[in-house]
């Protein structure tokens, strides 16, 4: 059987609001979890989804499409990335992450984000 299975992030199935700054919007495809991230000025993982995670670093592998604004990722062995509009990253776990400049971040996440945001 043929199916498509169309959703809106302006109808999404979970909202997941961070600890201040911010939220995820997921929609489940195909048994799959999509993410559409709003991260505001100010944003950091360490500081508003780690109280969340309860782990000392983001323990999620991402796979990111970056709409709007600016992120850096801070990799576990001190490597960092800048990310900007249109560009997709795959990112592993063991990382940090914050929002650069004035404007709000948004990116979607293909990646592994069932457990995103969710208290530990």
């Amino acid at each position: 059987m043929n199916t498509i299975e169309v959703k809106s992030f302006e109808k999404p199935d979970e909202t997941r609001p961070f600890q201040g700054n911010g939220m995820a919007d997921i929609v489940m495809l195909g048994g799959k979890p999509v993410a559409r991230g709003t991260f505001e000025p100010g944003w950091k993982w360490s500081k508003n989804v780690k109280p969340l995670a309860g782990t000392e670093l983001c323990e999620v592998q991402h796979l990111i499409y970056l709409l709007q604004g600016r992120m850096v990722v801070h990799m576990k062995d001190g490597s960092e990335q800048e990310l900007t509009p249109g560009e997709v990253a795959f990112v592993l776990p063991g990382h940090d992450a914050e929002v650069i400049g004035n404007e709000a971040c948004i990116a979607l996440d293909f990646g592994e984000i069932a457990t995103y945001a969710k208290p530990s």
